[in-house]
């Protein structure tokens, strides 16, 4: 069995960019914070399957929830970057980004007491816009990314990009690992996780994640914890289309990763890049 890349994106509620428009991060302090007792019914969950699994995580989250960190790693879990909080890619410069990747890094070491040596952009967001992103997350030490998109989204993406594991740079060894989509009709389209997952009946997830592996290479898979949170706060005033995407069948969702786990093979990030990593152009 070809084992899967597994991974959580570790905000809260309001930190996503559904609600960019309606939540100011200078008011995040005021909402109701849910993101330790989320995480920890993913561990939980992991737990029961057996299953070891990445958790790039903000920045934000390790200040705030150091000894959640610290669960993760004496877990057995692997603590990767997801930048400080939250802003994307292709909104910082060079310099910022440069400050961001190394600050969130150094942040999660302290907290976790690991290495961190993986990162993700939030939202997917690097991009043909940002063609410094990978030189900056070189040196700032990372050794892989998993922060590109090929596909089309109305959010984010880099359709001409390769579907699986590639060397973004001539001069270092970093590799980019993409979440996973399936090509059809000449087309690549959501196969990783997410909204998708979530919103979408669990068959065509199990399809998606079957043939990524019939063509020989691991899954890419990830989901927020608050995608198991039906409790959380609703907000009314947010866009209707970002309302839908963001509350659609939260009560259903751990059943769902329950049979995936079962269905497929699943570890860690880390594990799949350096099992990888020398096959890769």
């Amino acid at each position: 069995m070809i084992r899967n890349a597994m991974s959580v994106d570790v905000e809260d509620w309001f930190q996503v960019g559904a609600f960019e428009t309606v939540i100011r991060k200078e008011d995040w302090p005021r909402h109701e914070v849910r993101v330790e007792r989320n995480t920890d019914n993913v561990l939980q969950l992991f737990a029961d399957a057996g299953v070891k699994a990445t958790f790039f995580t903000l920045g934000w989250v390790a200040e705030r929830h150091p000894a959640l960190i610290r669960r993760i790693a004496e877990q057995g879990h692997e603590v990767a970057s997801h930048g400080c909080d939250h802003k994307r890619v292709f909104l910082m410069d060079a310099v910022e980004f440069a400050e961001d990747v190394k600050k969130s890094k150094a942040q999660l070491e302290q907290a976790g007491g690991v290495a961190v040596t993986g990162y993700r952009a939030p939202n997917f967001s690097i991009d043909a816009r940002t063609p410094w992103a990978h030189h900056a997350l070189a040196e700032a030490g990372y050794g892989y990314s998993s922060s590109v998109a090929p596909l089309v989204h109305d959010h984010y993406g880099w359709p001409e990009a390769p579907r699986f594991m590639w060397r973004p740079l001539a001069d270092h060894d970093l590799i980019e690992f993409p979440v996973s989509t399936v090509r059809v009709a000449g087309r690549n389209f959501a196969a990783g996780g997410g909204g998708f997952f979530r919103l979408l009946p669990y068959g065509l997830s199990r399809w998606a994640v079957g043939r990524v592996n019939g063509e020989g290479r691991s899954s890419v898979f990830y989901f927020h914890p608050w995608d198991m949170d039906p409790g959380q706060p609703f907000m009314a005033h947010a866009p209707l289309k970002s309302r839908l995407r963001h509350y659609t069948n939260l009560g259903v969702m751990a059943a769902k990763l329950r049979r995936l786990t079962g269905d497929f093979g699943w570890t860690r990030v880390d594990e799949i890049v350096n099992a990888e990593r020398g096959r890769v152009a």
